[in-house]
Parts: C-alpha cells; sequence; structure tokens
C-alpha cells in the first residue's frame, strides 16, 4: 500500500530543488503496473525516519523513467533531493544520513556469525543434553566451522581470490584454496554430529595449522594490512585476531578429540 502523500509525477510541476527545502525531501521513484522499486521502498522508509517529510513522485509508466533520466543526467532510479541539492540514489542518501561507509573495515558479521553459532551451540546443549557443558563450547566451535565454511562457498571465486593472498599452500597449490571451504564445513559438520571423527578431525587441524601459520605470518611477521577471508570475499572484516581464533579454535577441537580417540 503506498503512503497518502504520494503523487504521480504526470501530476507534478515543481522543481525538486525548490520543493526540498528545511525538512522537506523530494523522492523520485518506480511504481510501475509491474513493478515497485525497492531501493525506492527503503529511501522512503529512511526519509521518513529521519523526520523528513517526503514529496513521494512516482513513475506510473517507463516512459517518465527514460525522460526523467535523460532530464537529470541521471543512470538509474531512485533518486532523492534534500536541502536543495540532489543526493543521488540510495546508497548515497544511506551513506550521508547515516555516515554508512561501504568501504569502511567492520567486524559485524562476523561478530552477527559467532553470535548464531552461540546460540544453536546453547540450544543443542539445552535441548539435548539438559545442561551446559564442555561439550557447548565443541559445538560452538563446530557450528561456527559450518558457518564460516558456507559463507566462503557462497561465491567460491571471490574467497579464493583473497585467500591466496595470504595462505602459504594455496599460493603453492591453487586447488588448495577450492577445497579448503569444503573441508572446513564438511569437518564441521562431522564434528556437530560426532561422526567420523578419526577422518574429520585430522583434516581439521590441518587446514587450522596451515591457516594460523600462514595468519601469523602475513600479519605479524610481514606487517601486511589485508581483508580476511574468513567470511567469504568481498568482506571489509580485516585479517589478522579474527582469522587467527578461527584457526585456532578449529586447531583446538581437533586436538581434543584425537586425544579422546587415542585415549
Amino acid at each position: 500500500m503506498m503512503p497518502k502523500d504520494t503523487r504521480d509525477v504526470a501530476d507534478v510541476t515543481t522543481d525538486p530543488a525548490a520543493a526540498a527545502t528545511g525538512k522537506t525531501a523530494v523522492l523520485y521513484r518506480m511504481a510501475l503496473p509491474d513493478h515497485l522499486c525497492p531501493s525506492g521502498q527503503k529511501a522512503r522508509w529512511l526519509l521518513d525516519r529521519h523526520g523528513y517529510e517526503v514529496d513521494d513522485r512516482l513513475f506510473r509508466d517507463r516512459s517518465e523513467v527514460d525522460a526523467f533520466k535523460v532530464q537529470h543526467d541521471v543512470p538509474t532510479t531512485p533518486q532523492i533531493w534534500i536541502e536543495g541539492e540532489r543526493v543521488g540514489g540510495y546508497q548515497a542518501l544511506r551513506e550521508k544520513l547515516t555516515g554508512y561507509d561501504p568501504k569502511a573495515t567492520t567486524y559485524k558479521p562476523v561478530i552477527y556469525l559467532f553470535a548464531v553459532a552461540a546460540a544453536t551451540a546453547l540450544a543443542l546443549s539445552i535441548g539435548f543434553l539438559g545442561t551446559i557443558t564442555w561439550q557447548t563450547l565443541g559445538w560452538f566451535i563446530s557450528v561456527s566451522m559450518i558457518l564460516l565454511g558456507m559463507q566462503k562457498l557462497r561465491d567460491i571465486e571471490s574467497f579464493t581470490t583473497m585467500f591466496l593472498n595470504y595462505d602459504l599452500l594455496a599460493r603453492k597449490w591453487v586447488p588448495y584454496a577450492y577445497v579448503y571451504p569444503w573441508v572446513e564445513t564438511g569437518a564441521g559438520v562431522l564434528m556437530t554430529g560426532m561422526l567420523l571423527t578419526p577422518l574429520a578431525a585430522p583434516a581439521a587441524l590441518f587446514i587450522a595449522t596451515v591457516g594460523a601459520i600462514s595468519v601469523f605470518k602475513a600479519v605479524y611477521i610481514d606487517k601486511r594490512e589485508l581483508k580476511c577471508a574468513c567470511v567469504g570475499g568481498g568482506s571489509n572484516v580485516p585479517l589478522g585476531f579474527v582469522s587467527l581464533t578461527e584457526n585456532l579454535m578449529m586447531m583446538g577441537m581437533a586436538i581434543v578429540m584425537l586425544v579422546r580417540i587415542a585415549g
């Protein structure tokens, strides 16, 4: 359902720069019979959230969109004006109003992933064991391995490109970069189910040891500033503590499982 203060572009004659004064914003977005622009909806929501009165101007026909692009020399819609000036599209508006920087380094993806892994481990422990034990920590690590592996597999080409920047074995043998996320995910699944430990534990120990050495060398010896491939390609998580922690957790769990087998 459209907000009540919307108008069709065909019914609007006011120049957007002149209309966008004070806390009034002008928003042009598509509301075609077969397409309601998602970015336009998010732009409207963001403007409302920041206290703007929105002059919401809707394109109802594709020809209106094309004419608007030519008139204002813009490649896409939506387009937003505030304080008498054109801001641009939704991403530009988001950066202006919230300070969001798509290139800034952030640990948020890892924090969210570990939080989900911790919640899952607690649910498994309470649901199946009725209490929290050392197995809870084991499940946290194994579930984290699954989630981290899936992030890498989501776009394996981007992951391998980042991984090859620092992993010592992958730089010697490129196929290892493609194998790594499968081994991590598979070992995590087996460890979660406590299955095939003689296979899962050595596999996890191997990739974790190589990974820990590679990260330590790249960050703490060579002093290189790189992005971490731990949560997949394209992430803005800096290489260092997080990736090293990921590998050390895998190493620790694998060693404990191997000691249990030996005992």
